[in-house]
């Protein structure tokens, strides 16, 4: 009887939960601050107030004010409309990645958990090796050889972020593979590839989508680190990296040139990381 009350009880513990979720001001922040950045993605021109890239050296290094609400830059390019901008070209380098990463990744762990032992063992010594290195570092590495550029910078960072997907796939896959169910399905003459399909892969995408979302704000910080080194986006583009990078010579004269993008991608980072460890909670409950 305790059972069976248990099991009915579930739905509305699960209904309290996100009842809960939307009554916390400190769980609904973050996602009401991630959907006014992805109204400044979709509509960057409602939100700008100047043309992000003209040039008014009269009005260079101006602080804060009614007119230039971050200030100028050094070359009297208004801060808050390239901010503004740059959200686009920023989040879509972090958002390709993460779909690089979550791609590559998946596939080599499925190949690495329901492929053979010799076939596990030579991948996932492979991705060992890479995991020894820093993702910047190895996406450091990719760029070096693809070169810099929007596309490049996103390709590098999915790259580097292939070994951690990968390595949750696999031991998701081969956690699935070794239950009763799929080893039952299995003596049935059930096709391995219609497994994998039924089973292995709508296990494994729940842990992905979470471990997905704390890899977004990774993916924000490495591709405004390598804009800051000058390898993102090609001059006038601006993100928040290039933006940061700007500002470098003027942080003691004009400090907003810097400060303002490096908040946003601060804000950013926070939100969805806090966002994928409430996932993350969620999921181990």
């Amino acid at each position: 009887m305790s059972t069976v009350t248990a099991l009915l009880d579930r739905p509305a513990a699960a209904a309290a939960r996100r009842g809960a979720l939307l009554r916390s001001p400190a769980r609904l922040a973050p996602l009401i601050l991630l959907a006014a950045v992805a109204l400044v993605l979709v509509f960057p021109g409602v939100f700008a107030t100047h043309a992000p890239e003209a040039t008014d050296v009269a009005a260079a290094l101006r602080p804060p004010g009614a007119e230039h609400w971050l200030g100028t830059d050094q070359l009297g390019r208004d801060v808050w409309s390239r901010l503004v901008h740059g959200t686009r070209l920023s989040l879509l380098i972090a958002v390709g990645a993460t779909l690089i990463g979550v791609g590559g990744g998946a596939l080599l762990g499925l190949i690495a958990g329901c492929g053979g032992r010799r076939v596990d063992f030579a991948l996932m010594r492979v991705v060992d090796v890479l995991l020894g290195f820093p993702e910047l570092l190895l996406a450091l590495m990719v760029v070096a050889l693809l070169g810099g550029g929007t596309v490049n910078v996103a390709i590098a960072i999915g790259i580097a972020g292939v070994p951690n997907y990968a390595r949750l796939v696999r031991g998701q896959a081969r956690l699935v593979l070794r239950s009763e169910y799929v080893e039952a399905a299995r003596v049935l003459g059930v096709p391995a590839w219609r497994s994998v399909l039924r089973h292995v892969l709508p296990n494994v995408g729940g842990p992905l989508v979470v471990l997905a979302s704390i890899g977004l704000g990774s993916a924000i910080i490495s591709g405004s680190g390598l804009s800051v080194l000058g390898l993102g986006p090609v001059p006038p583009a601006a993100d928040w990296g290039s933006m940061v990078a700007d500002g470098k010579d003027f942080l003691q004269t004009a400090w907003w040139i810097s400060i303002a993008p490096g908040l946003a991608v601060s804000v950013v980072v926070v939100c969805t990381t806090l966002i994928g460890r409430s996932l993350q909670l969620r999921a181990v409950r």
